[in-house]
């Protein structure tokens, strides 16, 4: 999720995609503005339309960066996201009514390893999945799967930092060994770390 997420989409020129349109109207409707601003929202189509059978997010919101990656993924592969709050968990399945390969769950991000692994993961939101409780990409993710962490402010100095200190939650994935990681910024003040599982055994 983004400051101002739903707020940047109102600088959007052209149509939106139909279920990110429905996401981003539900996210106003309930004064929810911490969703997937549209920089970020382009990459997960993009990268979604490589998944063959399953795509995982955590942090559901309201649904825009889910509506996002059902937009871009092709008709036959399944999409799961979780979301704590129980009012957002709702408006969510809402938006996704009638698309039956969309499930929206009220649950900690944890579940999800009883639900992959993964061809897309993408950690947006989700409580402690990103840093101190970091999800196992080793188990959520295909060999040759793709993670997706979002929500980082572009660093130009090594090691990456945050609030003046080194940004331990950066280096965790850019460094995991389990991982071919990069960080890609989107837009002067947004990044998103892109990582691909390694085949077992590759050093």
């Amino acid at each position: 999720m983004s400051m101002e997420g739903t707020a940047a989409y109102r600088a959007c020129r052209g149509p939106l995609p139909g279920l990110v349109e429905r996401a981003v109207r539900a996210a106003r409707a309930h004064d929810f503005g911490f969703s997937c601003r549209p920089e970020q929202g382009r990459l997960l189509q993009a990268l979604a339309g490589g998944a063959r059978g399953r795509i995982a997010e955590t942090g559901t919101g309201c649904g825009v960066g889910l509506a996002w990656l059902a937009e871009g993924a092709g008709p036959h592969v399944e999409l799961v996201s979780v979301e704590r709050d129980p009012v957002r968990a709702r408006v969510a399945a809402e938006v996704f009514a009638g698309v039956p390969r969309v499930r929206v769950l009220c649950a900690d991000w944890t579940v999800l390893y009883e639900h992959g692994p993964y061809d897309l993961l993408v950690l947006d939101g989700g409580g402690q999945a990103k840093a101190d409780g970091a999800a196992d990409p080793r188990l959520l993710l295909e060999p040759g799967g793709v993670l997706v962490v979002d929500d980082f402010t572009p660093s130009r100095s090594w090691p990456p930092t945050h609030g003046g200190r080194p940004d331990a939650a950066r280096l965790h994935w850019l460094a995991h060994p389990a991982l071919r990681t990069v960080e890609l910024p989107l837009a002067a003040d947004l990044s998103a770390l892109v990582a691909v599982r390694r085949a077992d055994g590759d050093g």
